[in-house]
């Protein structure tokens, strides 16, 4: 056994099996790995084998960062406390974090996961509008809490959901490859009308109804529903429709904030600079692994959610340690360019990906923006129908070369690309190279 492996594997395996939920699933079911280090883009197993990380989009600047176990150290031997007593690492960390948004967004909550930031952003919305209902994408995935469950149709509907509630409404999600409405029958004109008028309809629908919306929420690029880049000037005008109904709009950043983008901050920012959410939500990137999270709002919510007299306490929110981290992460997107390398890279990656596109009939959409990148998969370019199996084949043959990927989407026939944020060029080169190999052999195959 490796030195800091306490277990063999078989152990491990074991012991999960025996007093872990059995819903609590693994990567590569059929034959895990056990990871004992990681350092960087690279994760290394129980043998000392190292594998390229493409799947973590939480260690955002990179595993075991130096940085931040050494803020972490100093904060955690010196204080760790609540936030009811003053603290400068809390207001500091707001301060900055804030400056990354476009005004008036200036007022923040601090939890510990995305799950609690859209839990809280769904109850800002309810007692600012005093309404209930809400309008998502399908396929939308916002957490693992009762209340996100509800808005989150890649759970609801799907097996153990318990179906879509009355006061939710969902919207087709505008992917314009594999959706409702597709790009080989409309115009990216016709594209973006089509699917905002669809938003439209369940506002008019609400309001008809007597109810009336209270929140639109959506990940600013969808992750769990296939990696779907949203057409340009799509938020601008649902947000506009949502709005004239007196709803607010709320930006799921969990999965796709701190600069994974690469020419901005925030994914939503891509929409155009006066498309701003009432609501910004976010999570995974903002503490490389260690639990904060974030809701930050403007101050006519905030102020509407205080109005009710009940006090908002959050145990381990906004804690100093937290803070501390949570800011030295965004030390390090700085001093180490890594919006920069984000756009870098992926250019290097969609440029590589699309010329696979044209020698590998497989390959129906490439698609993404900086380390956000979706290749999806089709057996027939024509009737695009999802190449399941094949994406299920291919990581694990990714994963025999020592890469880690994943699929996802309805079909689960999207492979996804967000790796920590230090990939490299040659990293990406390496991919490309493999993957063309991989492809190769399925054309052989077949």
């Amino acid at each position: 056994m490796d030195a800091s492996e306490k277990l063999s594997k078989s152990e491990t395996i074991r012991l999960r099996e025996k007093f872990i939920a059995p819903s609590c699933k693994l990567f590569f079911k059929a034959d895990p790995l056990k990871i004992i280090s990681a350092k960087g883009q690279y994760m290394f197993n129980e043998k000392g084998e190292k594998y390229l990380d493409c799947i973590n989009n939480v260690t955002h600047v990179g595993h075991s960062h130096p940085k931040i176990a050494e803020v972490a150290y100093n904060q955690l031997k010196t204080l760790n406390t609540n936030s009811r007593f003053l603290h400068d690492n809390l207001v500091m960390y707001a301060e900055r974090l804030t400056s990354l948004l476009p005004p008036p967004l200036s007022v923040c909550f601090f939890v510990n996961s995305g799950s609690e930031a859209n839990d809280l952003a769904l109850r800002l919305a309810r007692t600012h509008t005093k309404r209930k209902e809400a309008i998502v994408l399908d396929h939308a995935y916002h957490g693992h809490v009762i209340s996100l469950i509800d808005v989150s149709p890649y759970k609801f509907a799907h097996p153990g959901g318990e179906g879509q509630p009355d006061w939710v409404h969902v919207a087709p999600v505008p992917d314009v490859y594999g959706g409702k409405y597709r790009n080989d029958k409309h115009s990216a004109e016709e594209l973006v009308q089509l699917y905002s008028d669809d938003v439209q309809k369940l506002v008019d629908l609400s309001a008809a109804n007597g109810k009336g919306i209270s929140c639109f929420i959506a990940e600013s690029l969808q992750s769990c529903g296939g990696q779907i880049i949203l057409p340009p000037d799509y938020l601008r005008r649902v947000y506009k429709s949502v709005r004239d109904a007196g709803g607010v709009c709320i930006a799921d950043e969990v999965q796709v904030g701190f600069g994974r983008v690469g020419s901005h901050w925030w994914a939503f920012q891509l929409q155009g600079e006066d498309v701003v959410p009432d609501i910004v939500t976010m999570g995974k990137p903002m503490g490389n692994g260690h639990p904060i999270a974030a809701v930050i709002t403007t101050k006519e919510i905030a102020d509407s959610f205080a109005a009710t007299g009940m006090e908002y306490f959050n145990t381990y929110g906004g804690n100093p340690v937290s803070c501390a981290i949570g800011n030295a992460v965004i030390d390090i997107i700085e001093e180490e360019n890594l919006r920069e390398n984000a756009t870098a890279v992926g250019t290097r990656l969609l440029d590589g990906l699309n010329k696979l596109k044209e020698k590998h009939s497989i390959i129906g959409d490439v698609r993404g923006v900086g380390m956000f990148i979706g290749i999806d998969l089709v057996k027939d370019r024509t009737s695009r129908e999802p190449a399941t199996a094949e994406a299920q084949h291919i990581i694990s043959r990714l994963k025999q070369e020592f890469i880690l990927f994943s699929a996802d989407g309805p079909h689960r026939n999207v492979l996804k690309f967000k790796p920590p944020m230090v990939l490299s060029l040659d990293d990406a080169d390496h991919l490309l190279r493999t993957l063309d190999s991989i492809l190769d052999e399925i054309s052989a195959a077949n």
